[in-house]
């Protein structure tokens, strides 16, 4: 867990930093966005897609992910506390 915090921080480290040059460089999202040929509005609704599609795979997988892992986790041998 302490691995991933310490990826985490990372990564926000490095985010505020590009975004600082960025915003040196006088470059927006908005910008960026028309820049890339989309609009806010295109890019809400791929997200919305993407959140639609995404959760109910998620949730069929943890019909089947959770109950097996659940049963590993009462029948491993004993062993030394993590």
């Amino acid at each position: 867990m302490q691995t991933f915090l310490w990826t985490l921080v990372k990564v926000l480290i490095a985010s505020l930093v590009a975004g600082v040059i960025l915003n040196r460089l006088g470059l927006t999202p908005d910008e960026l966005i028309r820049y890339s040929g989309m609009t806010r509005e295109r890019l809400e609704e791929l997200a919305q897609q993407g959140i639609a599609w995404a959760v109910p795979n998620v949730m069929l997988g943890a019909l089947v992910i959770v109950p097996v892992w659940f049963l590993i986790y009462l029948f491993r041998p004993p062993g030394p506390q993590q």
